[in-house]
């Protein structure tokens, strides 16, 4: 029996601690909310973030760091990008010298433009694995099939997960390639809120295509720069995560440019939002990122004017098709 803590109780750590519990492991869910942790225990549902469905019965759930610790020889990280520094400079404090941890939170962190496994590697002082891919929670804890990468430096720690992870509808690949994957699950949800927009201002599925298409060109050229490989982005944490998310209303980051592109304030669109739309904040880390390393991001570049300088959606939208003309290819 293997004790597994999930940190971070949104859609997505409460869905994997749902499998893991479902798999047979012993796993405790730690919810930042004392009063949700209670009501999960008592009615069997994350009536929050997960409203409608019922988890296992012997998933335990507890606002108390130590005890969501006490036992864990893994520890998987849900929480939002922009809160993870917080939630583990605690965290820390609890952990078993030979616990694993695995992030599957997808952000960069604003200020320190840290991806959220440098983030704990910085803290926790071990190396981290990272879990990503196209997975809509509400999918997933429906069953419906799935395939996602495992991203460890370690073959030996990467091949353990993959079987712990690993189910009949959830199927899980190995890669070495933590940076890799990391980016490509942050900076897919900005393309997303680009999507989002087109969509809302009725541009067209060709548009939507040349938004998907070019998006991941600009992905790939920020993590060559940053010393990803370039295969990374080809893969279920490159372009199967970047079509998935911006192609779905499942999507909390496209459903955020759809109501950008409406003419809402963003301000407005955060406030009636429960859960966390990544790309908002990742929008102004990748855009600080882009100039960094001076790499072109120009889809980038007018989703953070849009959600940063008040930019009008549509002449975002002009001012990316009336760029000066280039190759398709270059350096």
């Amino acid at each position: 029996m293997s004790y597994i803590s999930v940190i971070g109780a949104g859609s997505w750590g409460t869905t994997i601690a749902c499998m893991l519990t479902e798999k047979g492991y012993d796993v405790v869910l730690w919810v930042h909310d004392s009063e949700l942790a209670e009501r999960i225990n008592e009615k069997g549902e994350n009536d929050v973030y997960l409203p409608g469905f019922k988890l296992p019965p012997s998933l335990r759930a507890t606002n108390d760091i130590e005890q969501a610790l006490n036992k864990s020889r893994y520890v998987i990280n849900a929480v939002p990008s922009q809160y993870t520094r917080a939630v583990f400079k605690n965290v820390k404090d609890f952990l078993k010298k030979d616990a694993t941890i695995v992030s599957v939170s997808k952000g960069i962190e604003r200020g320190t433009l840290m991806t959220v496994s440098s983030i704990l590697k910085e803290l926790c002082n071990r190396e981290i694995s990272v879990l990503s891919g196209p997975s809509f929670a509400k999918e997933v804890i429906k069953k419906l099939p799935t395939a996602v990468t495992i991203a460890s430096n370690d073959k030996t720690t990467a091949l353990m997960l993959q079987e712990i992870f690993n189910l009949s509808y959830f199927r899980v690949y190995t890669h070495d390639d933590v940076l890799g994957v990391e980016l490509g699950g942050a900076l897919k949800n900005v393309i997303a809120i680009a999507s989002g927009i087109s969509d809302s201002l009725s541009l067209g599925y060709n548009a939507r295509a040349s938004l998907i298409t070019r998006g991941i060109a600009e992905i790939k050229r920020l993590g060559v720069a940053m010393g990803a490989n370039i295969k990374t982005f080809s893969g279920l944490s490159g372009i199967g995560d970047l079509v998935l998310t911006c192609t779905s209303n499942l999507s909390r980051n496209y459903t955020v440019g759809v109501k950008l592109g409406q003419g809402n304030k963003l301000e407005d669109v955060v406030s009636n939002t429960k859960s966390i739309a990544e790309g908002i904040t990742t929008a102004e880390s990748a855009y600080e990122l882009s100039k960094k390393h001076g790499i072109e991001m120009p889809i980038v570049e007018q989703v953070y004017k849009v959600i940063y300088e008040n930019k009008d959606p549509s002449l975002a939208a002009r001012d990316l098709l009336e760029r000066p003309l280039k190759k398709e290819f270059y350096e």
